[in-house]
């Protein structure tokens, strides 16, 4: 049974003239993982570096001959996949381009490229290249699989601009496999098991249908993919889509499904952008080793903006607790966000 729980804990002191304070504090628990988040709202009142309006990368950043991943470098400067995946060294699908990632997170690292633009602002991905380069990485994991078959801890991410860890503003994403299970890959395996052994469902089906009874956090749908804000957020304003039909990120050939998440996706940037926000992370994962995994999840969460002088979105706090504090209630975030589902 999906549970929300979460937990009011209050701060008081007095102000400069001696008028009481009180501060409130939400401590939530997530009904997947069952990680504890915070939210603290009163900080929203603190200046936020860097949103004042949306900046674009330095100019050092958008010269295209100094990029790898401009058409005219790419032949000299990015890496060759091996043989048993790509005898051309590269993996090409429509305009997306994949080869290794130079500098690899597992066994199986690579990048994928959007197309041949250097810099495309937040929000604005034609939907088009943002779904063939996620099948473009469904092909590379699908080929992967099939020469290492203990390499089925599979992860599509995205670091967009510096601000979310991403060292290139060249749109791609990062597709990874490996043997070594991830905590996170482990957690959600593990919790999903336990659910369905005691209620016969998948948590994530079951996620959705609470949150679509309760309303508060439910954004809209894109096809097979639904959007919520999450319940006990693990980065600011974090939204979750969510395929409750398909548990597999090995389904190249269901090209709407990729359409579907892409067109997403791109709400959730155009609402970041809203916000003048121009960096974000995305993550997808699964494991896919011939057992039941629960529905796909991306999660997207807004990070500090690619400006001068911003503020870091993880303080002590997180790195003494483990957990997260945001500023915005995800009820919130679902209201403020619901505007871009009305829109095709």
């Amino acid at each position: 049974m999906i549970e929300f729980k979460k937990a009011e804990i209050e701060a008081e002191f007095s102000d400069p003239s001696g008028k009481p304070v009180q501060r409130i504090i939400e401590v939530r628990t997530d009904p997947v993982t069952l990680k504890k988040s915070r939210i603290t709202p009163h900080r929203s009142l603190e200046k936020e570096r860097g949103t004042d309006r949306l900046y674009s990368p330095p100019e050092s950043d958008l010269i295209e001959e100094k990029c790898p991943f401009c058409p005219g470098n790419r032949d000299s400067m990015v890496p060759r996949l091996k043989p048993e995946i790509s005898r051309s060294g590269h993996l090409v699908y429509n305009r997306s381009v994949l080869f290794p990632n130079l500098f690899p997170y597992t066994e199986w690292s690579a990048v994928s490229l959007f197309d041949d633009t250097h810099h495309v602002e937040v929000g604005t991905a034609e939907p088009d290249s943002y779904g063939d380069c996620f099948i473009n990485c469904s092909r590379y994991l699908e080929r992967v699989i099939h020469t290492d078959p203990r390499a089925h801890y599979m992860s599509i991410t995205q670091n967009h601009l510096p601000g979310a860890g991403g060292s290139l503003v060249h749109p791609h994403l990062q597709v990874h496999a490996t043997r070594e299970c991830s905590n996170l890959h482990g957690l959600i395996r593990n919790r999903a098991r336990e659910y369905e052994a005691e209620y016969g469902n998948s948590i994530f089906s079951d996620l959705i249908s609470a949150e679509k009874a309760a309303g508060e956090r439910y954004i809209g749908a894109t096809g097979s993919w639904e959007w919520i804000a999450a319940f006990a957020p693990s980065g600011f304003y974090e939204i979750w889509g969510i395929s409750p039909d398909n548990g597999s990120l090995l389904i190249p050939q269901e090209k709407k499904v990729w359409q579907d998440l892409a067109r997403g996706v791109i709400k959730v940037q155009q609402f970041y952008k809203s916000l003048n926000r121009n960096s974000y992370n995305l993550a997808l994962i699964s494991v896919e080793d011939a057992t039941s995994f629960p529905s796909l999840r991306v999660s997207l969460t807004a990070r500090s903006s690619y400006a001068p002088w911003v503020r870091s979105d993880f303080t002590g706090f997180e790195i003494s607790s483990g957990e997260m504090a945001t500023f915005t209630r995800p009820e919130s975030v679902a209201e403020m966000a619901r505007k871009f589902w009305q829109t095709t």
